[in-house]
């Protein structure tokens, strides 16, 4: 099964395409750009369902999605902590250097936009309750 993951925002969105689980893309894309993506993956994907976070940006994405993925069942999963959790597996997979290794995760922000992160959580949890 093909899964688009989207976790909407105002500014930014962050996206995930999976088959069976595996994560073959993601990306953090401006709102002004989303519709292009939606376009660009319903071209190279097939697919089957979409996830969304329940929070900021969801009417957003809803729009788009009508427009961009019309018949595609959408599902919505509560987005509670995933910022938190996706700072910290930011910084899983990209550990700070230098003197920032010295300072505590918690009072640093990623140098880059992790909304893909927070996507990557919204899928996982979606996965995990099976709908």
């Amino acid at each position: 099964m093909w899964i688009l993951v989207i976790d909407p925002g105002r500014a930014k969105f962050g996206l995930v395409i999976a088959h069976d689980g595996t994560i073959l893309d993601r990306r953090v894309v401006r709102a002004n750009d989303l519709a292009g993506i939606l376009r660009e993956w319903k071209r190279r994907h097939t697919i089957d369902q979409v996830v969304l976070g329940d929070r900021t940006g969801l009417d957003t994405a809803r729009r788009h999605l009508a427009v961009e993925l019309p018949g595609i069942p959408i599902s919505i999963v509560r987005e509670e902590n995933t910022t938190l959790l996706a700072r910290r597996r930011y910084f899983a997979d990209h550990p700070p250097r230098g003197w920032r290794r010295l300072l505590p995760l918690s009072m640093q922000v990623p140098p880059e936009p992790y909304d893909d992160y927070a996507a990557v959580i919204i899928l996982e949890r979606f996965l995990e309750t099976g709908r």
